[in-house]
Formats: structure tokens, C-alpha cells, sequence
């Protein structure tokens, strides 16, 4: 391996192999200065082997999201651009995600009247005009000066609900005022209760109606990929990357004026199912439990009284278990019966996955790289580039299925290979 990454030009094939497949999150990275050295920048390459960087230069060239994924793969710093690509250990999981699509297939009906497509859905009493939602992801300063303000600008600007971070690089009243209106708030609670509360209360004095309590990260996770960037990244980023938990959230503002005297990491190992109840108590947000797959945690979920949850593996950056979100989903809906709203994330990049989520019963999708793509390619532009190919890729789908609403959108339109 040392031979092979000895020369530049093999350096960088070797990052196109790593990053080449579609590959959100926590605060392991967090946001060191945006400027490229020559020798950090690495050529985008299509499937067809085409120059990428030939191609696009502005958000309106791209034809899906993956030509967002090459430009900003060729901005990014490695460190940055591997915080995104990266799964856990070989990355299976992260495979996993994206392949789980490939094994449902559509069953179309012809001869629907589909002049007129409604994408709308409704989550807690409130009206959505597309089922896909921006899924949390933490240092967003790191792809884009301008961060969560640029993605909370495209969510108003397209009308998509967005889940903000616990270790946002920007502040929760700013990204609501950017928004125009509120977010739902993703928690890491730490394993001190009183800076629980804390990020409670600030979260909602600042109209979160909904808190997103992620639960699938109990511990550090194997991010080799990620590692593997960062040794390629010739800059020095120790002014931004301090050693400890003060450190890691030095640049945090949800941390800012904290009492964070005994907490070591973000992690919370000690959490059991009696925390979900002990927030529906503290609170007056809707809680939803982010990161559940089986349907024995889902059944768990409901009985200790969660509003919704989301299926989810973190985007493939927490356990190594090999299997999609999608395939998840089913034992989920079957376990909740609909007594709660459940939402699903992880490897949708395309309309027709959404349209496939749907058919199965989830009541919204969540996308992160793809937006952080777009972040990193082009700000703000870049994001709602993202969402108009997505929005405009499942309208086509759901013409082509003979779908004109989402409630027209049931399981007889699926089966799996």
C-alpha cells in the first residue's frame, strides 16, 4: 500500500477508487479552514470515464446528483470530502444502502390519468409538498462557508423540512430565522443530563416542534475510509481539530456556555428505552427515535411512548451490519401498524428509491450526502439542485408508475427480486 500510494498520480487513483461508488453523522470531523492546496485537489471521473470537471461548472449543468458528488469530491479538502464519502470498516454497509434499491423492482399500472402529480404529505399536523427531507449532518462549515445557512435557504427556497444537528457549526435561532421557519432538532445527549436539558430548551425556545433523538451511535465507530483521507490531506488543521470533548465542540454553538465539566465524547453508552420516556417528560416536542431497524426496537419505541421514528443505520457509519435500510423498513411498518409516522433514510439517490420507500409504507425519506454534495459543489445552489432533480426524478417516476398522489403509492407496486 505504501508503494502504491508513493506516487501522486497513484494517490490519486487510489481516492478515485475509494470515492468512486456512493459512499451522515457526527462530530469526528469537524471544520478546519475551506482553502485547496494544489496537490488537495483530485479530478471527478464518470462511470463512462469522463473529465466530470469538463462537464459541470455551475448547479444548473448537473443531470443527477452524482455529478454534484464529483465537483465536490474535486473542491473539497480530503479530510472534508472522506468526512462524507466514509462508511465504517469496508464500507459494507455503506454498499449496502444504495444495493438494497436494486433488489425491489416496479410493477407499473398503464392507462392512470397522471396530468396532474401530488407529492404532498402531511407529518404531525403539518403539510409537506415533497416527502423528502434534509437529514442532520454536523459540520456543515466544513463543505461550504456559509454551512446549515445555505441549506436552510434551500429548504425554504424549494419547501423541504429540515433536520438540523446536534453539532451544527451554526446556531439553531439562525438556521430558523435562515429557514423562515422551524426545524426539527437531531440530539445527541451526551451523558450528562443537565446539558440534556439544556439543548432542549434552547431547541425549543426556538419553535422546534419536533427532537430527533439518535440512538444507533453509542460508541466510536471504524471509519477507515475517512482515515485513509486524512492522510492524503497535507494541510495543518490542528488550530480547528483540538484534542478532547471541549475541543471537539469548540466551534459547536449549541455547546456554547455549557457546563461540560465531566463529559468525554458526544456518545451516550449508558442509554436504555427509559430515556425516550424520561424526554417525553421533559418536553413539550414530539420525540423521535432516529436509528431504530428492527421491528423488536420499533415495538419498543411505540410502548415507551416516541411520536415517529426513523429507520436508519446513520448512512452506514455505525455498525457493520451489512444490511439496507430498505430491508429494514418492512419488519419496522409491520411492528408500528401505523400507530406512529415512520421515516426512513439511508442511500436514496434517485426518485424511483423514494418512490420504492413509499410503495413500502414509510411516511417520508431522508437524504445527507447528496445534499452535502451539493453543499460542497456550489452552496446553496448546489442544495436546491439537489432537491429539484430528486423532486423532479420521483414526479417522472410516479407518472411512469401510473401514481398521480402518494396515496395512490401501495405495496402491490413493489416485489423484490
Amino acid at each position: 500500500m505504501t508503494e502504491f500510494l508513493g506516487s501522486l498520480p497513484s494517490r490519486r487513483a487510489f481516492l478515485r477508487f475509494l470515492a468512486g461508488s456512493p459512499l451522515l453523522s457526527l462530530a469526528g470531523l469537524h471544520a478546519c479552514s475551506n482553502g485547496n492546496s494544489a496537490g488537495s485537489r483530485r479530478k471527478g471521473v464518470s462511470a463512462s470515464g469522463l473529465d466530470l470537471d469538463q462537464i459541470i461548472s455551475s448547479s444548473d449543468e448537473a443531470i443527477n446528483v452524482f455529478d454534484l458528488e464529483a465537483v465536490a469530491r474535486n473542491k473539497l479538502p480530503p479530510a472534508h470530502f472522506g468526512y462524507i464519502a466514509t462508511g465504517v470498516d469496508d464500507d459494507a454497509t455503506l454498499r449496502a444502502n444504495r444495493e438494497g434499491f436494486q433488489r425491489i423492482y416496479l410493477r407499473p399500472r398503464r392507462l392512470v390519468d397522471v396530468t396532474h402529480i401530488d407529492m404532498g404529505i402531511e407529518l404531525f399536523g403539518e403539510s409537506w409538498d415533497s416527502p423528502i427531507v434534509i437529514s442532520p449532518a454536523g459540520s456543515q462549515r466544513a463543505f461550504h462557508p456559509q454551512g446549515e445557512l445555505a441549506v436552510a435557504n434551500a429548504a425554504r427556497t424549494r419547501g423541504h423540512l429540515q433536520i438540523l444537528s446536534t453539532v451544527t457549526t451554526t446556531s439553531v435561532e439562525d438556521v430558523v430565522e435562515a429557514r423562515g421557519a422551524p426545524v426539527w432538532y437531531q440530539l445527541y445527549p451526551t451523558s450528562k443530563w443537565t446539558v440534556t436539558q439544556a439543548l432542549l430548551r434552547r431547541a425549543e425556545a426556538a419553535g422546534c416542534p419536533v427532537v430527533v433523538l439518535t440512538v444507533d451511535l453509542p460508541a466510536g465507530s471504524n471509519r477507515e475510509t475517512l482515515e485513509r483521507y486524512i492522510k492524503t490531506d497535507t494541510r495543518d488543521c490542528s488550530s480547528c481539530h483540538e484534542a478532547g470533548f471541549r475541543g471537539a465542540v469548540r466551534r459547536k454553538p449549541m455547546f456554547d456556555g455549557l457546563d461540560l465539566t465531566g463529559i468525554t465524547q458526544l456518545f451516550a453508552p449508558g442509554l436504555t428505552w427509559d430515556f425516550v420516556r424520561r424526554l417525553k417528560d421533559n418536553t413539550n416536542m414530539r420525540v423521535v427515535v432516529k436509528g431504530i431497524v428492527t421491528r423488536e426496537d420499533a415495538a419498543r419505541c411505540v410502548r415507551s411512548g416516541a411520536d415517529g421514528i426513523i429507520v436508519s443505520n446513520h448512512g452506514g457509519r455505525a455498525e457493520e451490519s451489512g444490511r439496507a435500510t430498505i430491508q429494514s423498513l418492512p419488519e419496522v411498518l409491520e411492528a408500528v401498524a401505523g400507530r406512529v409516522p415512520v421515516l426512513v433514510d439511508g442511500g436514496f439517490r434517485r426518485g424511483n428509491d423514494v418512490l420504492k420507500a413509499m410503495a413500502l409504507g414509510a411516511s417520508a425519506i431522508c437524504i445527507g450526502r447528496p445534499y452535502l454534495w451539493g453543499l460542497g459543489a456550489f452552496g446553496q445552489e448546489g442544495v436546491e439542485r439537489v432537491l429539484d432533480i430528486m423532486r423532479a426524478e420521483l414526479e417522472l417516476a410516479m407518472k411512469l408508475a401510473g401514481t398521480p398522489t402518494l396515496s395512490d403509492i401501495g405495496p402491490g407496486l413493489v416485489a423484490r427480486t
